[in-house]
């Protein structure tokens, strides 16, 4: 009796946290907003919501799991900030501010379920006031919930600075009183660009999990698709926000072809192209096509035009390299992005051979933002060894495995450099 006793309370702290991390998986951004909608504090809400997770694995194993989980947490994130406004504020002025929190405590508790206002929210990160460097930065961990570390991997930056620019810009939310709501649709086209580039940031970074092992980023694709899905929906004459859902749609279109059925990594051009999603292609295609048709080029419509080049090759079973340097050299001269060059140095290799795209790639070298971006050193290390020079390609090959986070990708690399000619 005492073992099955045992193992029940074992069995409901393993469901506690199982639902906890669900929850902070697929609803940390929403229920940020929810809590930083009437307070603008999005560092109090952080905060209290961290609290409230806390409270509940100690609550869960033993009292069992809530039947609204989010709302339990709301309503327990809710009094936290109760109770930090009480101890900040006296006089009228706090009593109305504990009233109105108090009123949002009891909707929460008898409401019917939490409102999405992740849109929203990023749309208040974009706010004029804050310093647009920091803008998709801010997004991404307010309402995606990612930490400061996989932030400035995505925008080759480092963790400390990321850090600090996050902290200034969350003073600088409460100190200005932005108000957390989507803006007039007037302003909203001047505020779209950050918006895409941080729901594009969110599906690289969970792109970097296709078989969904890496609890932090599960579902981190599936959920940025959305947004990305609802920004459309929201702006459909915006070229450029359909320019990232074809973009996004072509990317996800070959998530079952990057691992094969042992679990291993499969580069693009050793991919079947017959695991290839059909329908979602199609769907990428038409959404492209709209975009074309209202007058104006950008940077995620060039992307998804690259994208769909490669499903050329499902068609043709060649790749059209040509036209791939074409439309680099197109997001060249629009971003100046250390990664376009390096992409199209790997399609210039594909015509003109690896010396000539390592004679290309010396002037890549020096730029500071490549030196810990993983496929920077992945790629010289390919072409290095396409050109002979093995010993150092095994150099460039060592920096990429350190690099890779990748259980999969890193056994590949460690394959090719193993592979090298003494």
């Amino acid at each position: 009796m005492a073992a099955t006793g045992r193992a029940a309370v074992t069995s409901q702290g393993n469901a506690a946290r199982d639902t906890a991390e669900m929850v902070a998986r697929d609803s940390y951004g929403r229920l940020v907003a929810l809590l930083a909608v009437r307070t603008r504090d999005v560092a109090a809400a952080e905060d209290a919501l961290a609290d409230a997770f806390a409270a509940a694995l100690a609550d869960w194993p033993a009292n069992g799991v809530p039947a609204k989980p989010e709302a339990w947490l709301v309503t327990v994130a809710r009094r936290r900030l109760i109770d930090a406004a009480r101890r900040r504020q006296t006089g009228d002025a706090a009593e109305g501010t504990l009233r109105l929190l108090a009123e949002e405590v009891d909707a929460a508790a008898a409401g019917p379920g939490i409102p999405d206002r992740r849109l929203a929210l990023l749309f208040a990160c974009a706010h004029p006031a804050l310093d647009p460097a920091i803008r998709a930065p801010l997004m991404l961990q307010v309402v995606l919930g990612l930490d400061a570390k996989r932030i400035a991997s995505a925008f080759l930056m480092s963790p400390a600075a990321i850090g600090k620019r996050l902290g200034r810009a969350k003073a600088r939310i409460r100190e200005a009183g932005i108000p957390f709501a989507v803006p007039d649709r007037a302003e909203l086209p001047g505020r779209l660009d950050t918006v895409l580039d941080a729901v594009y940031a969110a599906f690289g970074d969970g792109w970097g999990d296709p078989a969904g092992t890496d609890a932090a980023r599960r579902g981190l694709s599936a959920e940025a698709l959305y947004l990305a899905r609802l920004a459309a929906a929201l702006m459909p004459d915006e070229p450029e926000a359909l320019g990232l859902l074809a973009l996004m749609l072509h990317a996800e279109a070959r998530r079952g072809a990057r691992r094969n059925g042992e679990g291993d990594y499969v580069p693009l051009a050793d991919q079947e192209t017959d695991l290839w999603d059909a329908a979602m292609i199609a769907e990428a295609e038409a959404v492209l096509r709209r975009a074309s048709t209202r007058g104006a080029i950008g940077r995620y419509q060039l992307e998804a035009a690259v994208q769909s080049t490669h499903v050329e090759r499902r068609l043709t079973g060649r790749a059209n390299w040509v036209a791939v340097i074409q439309l680099y050299d197109a997001l060249q001269a629009l971003t100046g992005s250390p990664v376009v060059a390096l992409n199209r140095l790997l399609a210039v290799a594909e015509i003109d051979g690896a010396e000539a795209a390592l004679g290309e790639m010396d002037t890549l070298a020096g730029d500071r933002r490549l030196v810990d971006y993983q496929p920077y050193w992945a790629a010289r290390a390919e072409l290095l060894a396409r050109a002979g020079a093995h010993g150092e390609s095994r150099r460039a090959y060592a920096m990429a495995i350190g690099l890779e986070q990748d259980p999969a990708v890193r056994r590949f690399l460690l394959r090719r450099q193993a592979g090298l000619p003494e």
